[in-house]
Order: structure tokens, then sequence, then C-alpha cells
């Protein structure tokens, strides 16, 4: 017995006193290693012309994964999907075949008179003998433009705006006043198709294949939608003078519904595509903490190639990309010394970030990793440039730093303390305001992880007006000295977290 207790206290000594030594080595040592240098290189690489703009599901897409995983190969890094650094996820595309309106067995002419809206629209002819018009078809706090008319299976005229002064609740995309606010409104009341007016007639033919999504199968179906010019929603009402009398009514809100009688026919056709695209996983195995995990996370899409135009996303996110290469890279040289983390550390390139974080929201739906046992998400979308909207004169020294007060009251702290010990960054929390109107929080992938309850950081470089999302975002315009440094401080948070005694609290409710 005393020779078994003597052991174990031998065993209990050395583990805590390893443990402590892991915890309390100096990384700066490490962190020098994420250089300028190096991240250019990877940079014009990974954000040059060979990688065609990294659009989901296409070729340039999977030569991005390739030297991703490659990198991650050379590293001696762990595969983090069974066997595989790839973890793929179907993707599907839509190729438009043949669309029509037709009134009254006139045919109107596809795109010079109206055009469909090819996202939402599916496979469908309907036929329709009447149409009702309910304004703009807003329904917000305080408005419905559908009070006292059913439109449940009927076709809805719409027009597009809003009333003069009128202020949706809910900004952006999913606005009231805009499509997908409407359409959705529409659905929501029960309309088998939707008409809406518009402008920029005419219009451009799309060529070849077209929108890309994820859901293919949906508990509920959007209603089929065209949008119309104004003359050809002049021709369905039938009235020049009523038409003239129910816009300008519109303008001031007060529209009165009204049923037309109309024969009319809508056609939408397309064939559906079905694609692949992978999130590129590896790992760093941990010491005493096998079972808990920390993520870094950056996604490597971009917007692809328009016609014979690159949108190379150097910044976005080339610069997050290559940042995770550095810091897994400086890892690998901690460990190889010695000085591992005590926590197993998963380093992902995601995919899908720019359809509408699809690669993250699979991952965080089919995890490899048990979510409980994931202490934080590190997530880099940008840190390569500077805020074309920052005037302060720390534009050289800041990072902009969202989410890290929103699960754990322990994330700050530690963010915090590793700035201060080693870099001395400026961390702007201008787009953690709840109220932020950019609703930066729900842009990028951390947030498919907060939605699971793991604690986040997303590290962000700001409003780049001049080319964020434009061909003009490429490597050469990137500040490297400052992209090393705002690595490395997820570097240092990253060190931190991995090789502190307990996981993160999550004692901050998810909103």
């Amino acid at each position: 017995m005393k020779t078994v207790l003597n052991l174990s206290f031998l065993l209990l000594f050395f583990t805590s006193t390893f443990a402590q030594k892991t915890k309390l080595a100096d990384p700066k040592k490490y962190a020098s290693t994420i250089t300028a240098a190096d991240l250019s290189k990877h940079l014009y690489i990974v954000a040059g012309a060979e990688m065609e703009g990294r659009e989901t599901a296409t070729e340039g897409q999977r030569k991005a994964a390739a030297y991703i995983e490659n990198h991650f190969k050379s590293l001696g890094l762990k595969p983090a999907i069974k066997e595989s650094f790839q973890q793929f996820f179907p993707v599907y595309k839509d190729e438009p075949g043949k669309t029509e309106l037709v009134l009254n067995g006139k045919p109107f002419e596809a795109y010079k008179d109206f055009s469909p809206v090819s996202q939402w629209n599916k496979s469908a002819t309907d036929y329709f003998s009447e149409l009702v018009f309910v304004g703009h078809g807003i329904v917000d706090q305080g408005v419905d433009d559908y009070a006292g008319v059913n439109v449940s299976g009927k076709l809805v005229l719409l027009l597009d705006g809003a009333p003069s002064g009128f202020k949706p609740s809910v900004p952006g995309f999913r606005s009231s006043m805009s499509m997908y606010g409407k359409i959705t409104a529409a659905r929501e009341k029960g309309a088998a198709a939707v008409i809406i007016t518009g402008t920029g007639f005419p219009r451009k033919e799309p060529l070849g294949a077209g929108n890309q999504y994820v859901d293919l199968y949906k508990a509920v179906q959007f209603p089929n939608t065209f949008i119309v010019s104004d003359a050809t929603a002049n021709a369905i009402v039938g009235n020049d003078s009523s038409w003239k009398a129910w816009k300008e009514a519109a303008k001031s809100g007060k529209v009165e519904k009204t049923s037309i009688t109309a024969n009319l026919q809508l056609g939408y056709a397309k064939k559906i595509i079905q694609l692949e695209s992978s999130n590129v996983l590896a790992y760093l195995e941990g010491s005493d903490k096998k079972d808990e995990w920390l993520v870094l996370t950056a996604h490597y899409d971009h917007l692809g190639k328009r016609g014979d135009v690159i949108y190379y996303g150097a910044d976005d996110d080339g610069s997050g990309t290559v940042g995770i290469l550095e810091i897994a890279e400086a890892f690998v040289k901690a460990k190889a010394e010695g000085k591992g983390p005590r926590r197993n550390v998963m380093f992902m390139a995601v995919s899908g970030e720019e359809k509408g974080l699809w690669g993250s929201e699979y991952f965080s739906d089919n995890p490899s990793i048990p979510m409980d046992k994931v202490t934080a998400d590190l997530n880099i979308d940008m840190i390569g440039r500077t805020d074309t909207e920052r005037t302060s004169a720390d534009t050289l020294n800041y990072v902009y730093v969202v989410g890290d007060d929103k699960l754990s009251s322990e994330l700050k702290p530690i963010s915090e303390g590793a700035n201060k010990k080693y870099l001395n960054l400026v961390l702007d929390y201008k787009f953690n305001d709840p109220n932020d109107q950019n609703r930066i929080y729900y842009r990028s992938d951390h947030f498919n992880f907060a939605r699971k309850g793991v604690p986040i950081i997303f590290y962000y470089d700001g409003m780049l007006q001049a080319d964020y999302h434009k061909p003009t975002d490429t490597p050469d315009k990137i500040n490297y000295p400052l992209l090393a440094k705002r690595a490395q401080l997820v570097f240092y948070t990253a060190w931190e977290m991995a090789n502190r005694e307990a996981m993160l609290k999550r004692d901050i409710p998810l909103d």
C-alpha cells in the first residue's frame, strides 16, 4: 500500500510539474516565427491567379484546399475527420431553363419585360385567373399591408421599395422592405406566387449555371417570384389611370387592396446540379487534456471569377487563412521543443462562408469532435488591412474584437491580458455593440460555434470601402507587418487557452 501511494504521489507530482511548465513556457520565441515574409509567401499563392478567387465548389476552391492540406501535412498535423484532412459537404447549383409570363394569351419577353427570381424559384408552371394588389407587401412592427385580405393560395402583386418615411425594424438583407423580406411575408401569408415591380429593364440574360445553395430540402418552400417592369405591371392591371393612382397612394402607405381579374401563366424551369465543397481540418494533439479542444477558424473561399475578372480575396479572407497556417506552424515548433499544448488544437479552414457560412454550419451540425469539449473558437476574417473609415492615430496598431463578452465571463480578461502582456494592440470593440447596424457578430464563421454555446472571439480589420468584395482586394495591398502582429495576438490568446487549467466557463446565456 505504501509503495502504491508513493508511486501515485510521484506520478501526480510529475504530471503537475509538467502541466505547470507547459502553461508557464514563454511563447514569444514561437510567436516570432509568425513573420510578414512567411505570411506574404503564403498569401501570394492563396490569393494568386491560379486559385481563381476560390469560389465555393469550383476548381479554384479545390486547389486552395489542396494547398492548405499539404501545408498541414508538412507540419505533421493529424487529420481531423477520421483519416481525412477534408470534410466534404454537398452544394447544389441551378442551371436555369425556360421562363415565361403569359397574360390573357399574350406572352411577354423574358429579361425585357420580366425576370424570374432564380435564387428561390422552383420548377413549376402556375395558372391564375386573378391576382391581388397589396401595395408594397410590407409586414413589420405596426405595418401589415395584407391586413383585411386573404391571399392564401393566390397570386399577389407588389410594388418595390417602401412608403415615404418608412423605416424597417431590421436593416439589410432581412429588412421587411427587401425582396427577401417581402417574399418571406408573402409566404407567411400563404401566397402561391408573387409578382414584384422592378427597375433596370431590359436586363441581361444570365449566362450558364446560376445560384448555389445547400438547403435542397426545405420544410417550407418560397412562392415562385417574378420581377416585372412598370409597363408589364400596367398591362397586368389593365387600366393606366388606376395603376398610376395606386402607385401614388402607396407612397403614403394608404393602399386599398384590390383584386384584378386576368389569366396569368407563370412558368420557370431549372436543372439542379450536385457539387461539393470542403472544410480543411487538422489538429495538434494535446498532452494531459486530450479530451478537450481549442479551435481556430478562417474561411478560405472567396467570390471566384466573373467572366475573366478574378476576385482575389487577399484580405477577405486570404489574410485569415494564411494567419491560421502560420499559427499552426508556431504551435508545432513549440511542441517539437517539448512545449506542446495541453489541449488539442484544431486548425480549420472553412469554405462557403461567402455563400452564407455554409462550411462552419455543416461542421457545427456534423462535428468531428464533441462541441461541449471545445473551450473556444478563435475566428479570423480579414486582418491584413486597415479600416478606411478609421481616422484615429492608432490606424496601424489596432484590431476589432467581436464576441469576447458574449458567452464566457473569462474570455475577455484572457484576451486583454494576452494583448497587454505581449503586443499592446488597440482592441477596438466598435462592432461588438449588440446594436451594430452592420451585424458583424452574425456574419462570419464564429457564429456557428456560438450558436452551439462555444465561447468565441472574432478578429476583424473593418470596412474596406474601396476594395471589399471587389477584384482590387489583392495581395500587394496587405500590410504584412500588421497582419503578422494581429496573427501573433491570436497565437498568444490561443496559447493561454490551450494551456490553462480549466476550460472556459460558459456562464453567459446564449442570446
